[in-house]
């Protein structure tokens, strides 16, 4: 089963590194890795440069931002199944993959499979600053404002052949869309393997402050477009994020 992984970058040249080392280092070896980078200035292509006869497909050209390029990634895939790494993220360890390989071959009819994943502070002592348990999934729990954490989820590129790219017209918190198209709307098939996958930096591009602020009112507007209770709905998604975020600064004491 080949495995398609994406990394979408610009200007991340303190991070991108560990991003394609954890990658690179996965103990899976049937993975096509694709990077999509936008042009950057930094220094963030000639680290990648460095790496190219690792890399699968490799592209750095602008691009309308990081939906456009996952979708670019997307198109390029030949992989069976296809997930995502963050450029400012890493692998929780080197079988990450291989428990998500494990988990497709153990089910007939999962489309699509996610995991746990921890956030950590974006410094050297990687302090846990909320944990993210995937749990099982139920669409009441979505209804809740419950999702998988994005970049756990790994999807057969049939079903993304069948449902559809990124949403360009949500332009921060696309990934709720798009989870919630698919889980939501097209009520895939979903199989919660309990293993942690990702480790995401706090300060990232998913995860600064001013950018979780934008991430609200836009998540709003996808909960309304998708015919959810829009304001109960996010009230009760942040509420959740608060709670983990409180389980991780007791957790580090």
């Amino acid at each position: 089963m080949k495995i398609t992984i994406i990394t979408v970058c610009y200007n991340r040249k303190a991070t991108i590194e560990k991003a394609i080392k954890s990658v690179l280092e996965q103990d899976y070896h049937d993975i096509e890795y694709i990077i999509i980078d936008g042009n950057s200035t930094d220094g963030t292509k000639e680290i990648i440069e460095s790496y190219r006869n690792s890399i699968s497909e490799y592209i750095s050209e602008p691009d309308k931002g990081m939906y456009d390029a996952i979708n670019k990634g997307i198109s390029l895939a030949r992989g069976e199944v296809i997930g995502l790494m963050h450029s400012d993220d890493e692998f929780y360890d080197s079988k990450a993959i291989s428990k998500i390989v494990a988990g497709f071959k153990n089910s007939e009819t999962a489309d699509g499979i996610y995991g746990n994943g921890i956030y950590v502070s974006n410094d050297t002592e990687e302090r846990l600053i909320r944990n993210r348990i995937g749990g099982i999934f139920s669409l009441n729990k979505i209804k809740r404002g419950w999702l998988p954490l994005h970049p756990t989820v790994y999807l057969k590129k049939s079903i993304i052949d069948q449902y559809g790219l990124y949403n360009l017209d949500f332009k921060i918190a696309s990934d709720t869309e798009f989870l919630l198209r698919y889980l939501y709307k097209y009520k895939i098939n979903m199989m919660y393997v309990d293993n942690y996958i990702v480790k995401m930096r706090m300060g990232g591009m998913s995860t600064n402050a001013k950018r979780a602020v934008e991430v609200l009112y836009e998540d709003y507007k996808i909960y309304k477009y998708h015919g959810l209770m829009a304001f109960q709905t996010v009230f009760l998604k942040k509420t959740m994020a608060l709670r983990q975020y409180l389980s991780g600064i007791a957790s580090s004491f």
